[in-house]
């Protein structure tokens, strides 16, 4: 039988540690393609590439394993992956990241690597992104592969709903430290935004963004308080994003 394609990319680029973590737990179950960007593209969102050319560099491991380097986004990888790199084979599953960094409650809005995961859903591809809570480039990944193993083992054996993509994030702990899987939902939180106002040597002004991270939520089924209590948070995520419950209410308007 053939093993199952699993497509791997991130938005810290096709160098970053979390990333060769990842195709290493990836390569227990399939046949990997790795497309991911040149460089980073941290807090991409779903941008795409429309005013400029995408180029894309392809190399073999010693195992055979096929990487392309991409100059565009987390998405574009995804896009050109399926509708280009692949030559019209559909992929079993899509993993990103591992990302340096949460993508828990609001994060999730901005992250290029749940983006990959969210157009793969898209593009009816079971998909996880997966993040570690470490922003370091010497971060340890190893309780990662271990929880990032049982459920991409899941993914492969089970269906996944349409239209849904799974948001995993781990604690920065030790891997026996870590307590197990918990279903979250997305915790209700946003940053606390500044622009901090500096010059650069020739004396224009220049803005750096920076900010503090507020949770306002006080339950225990959210991923923030999975985390925060070492458990591997995994969030459901659906790309419909209308609020359906308040479609009743936006008729009393018409």
């Amino acid at each position: 039988m053939n093993k199952p394609l699993i497509l791997v990319c991130n938005d810290d680029g096709i160098t970053a540690p979390g990333i060769r973590a990842l195709i290493e737990v990836a390569e227990q179950f399939g046949e990997v393609i790795v497309v991911a960007p040149d460089k980073p593209q941290s807090a991409m969102g779903h941008a795409i590439t429309i005013n400029a050319t995408l180029r894309v560099h392809e190399s073999i491991a010693e195992n055979g394993r096929r990487e392309y380097a991409c100059s565009g986004t987390p998405v574009d990888c995804v896009k050109l992956a399926v509708n280009k790199l692949l030559n019209g084979r559909k992929p079993d599953l899509l993993v990103s990241g591992v990302n340096h960094g949460s993508n828990a409650s609001i994060n999730v809005i901005y992250s290029g690597t749940m983006s990959a995961a969210v157009e793969g859903a898209l593009e009816g591809i079971p998909s996880i992104g997966f993040s570690l809570l470490n922003f370091s480039i010497d971060a340890d990944f190893s309780g990662s592969k271990i929880y990032a193993a049982k459920l991409i083992e899941q993914a492969l054996q089970k269906p996944m709903p349409e239209g849904v993509c799974l948001n995993v994030n781990f604690p920065n702990v030790e891997p026996e430290l870590i307590k197990g899987i918990k279903i979250c939902r997305q915790a209700k939180a946003n940053w606390d935004e500044q622009f901090d106002e500096r010059k650069d040597p020739s004396g224009r002004t220049y803005y750096w963004l920076t900010g503090n991270f507020r949770n306002f939520d006080t339950g225990t089924d959210t991923d923030i308080w999975a985390l925060e209590n070492n458990f591997v948070s995994v969030v459901p995520v659906q790309f419909d994003f209308t609020a359906h419950k308040s479609l009743d209410y936006f008729n009393s308007w018409v």
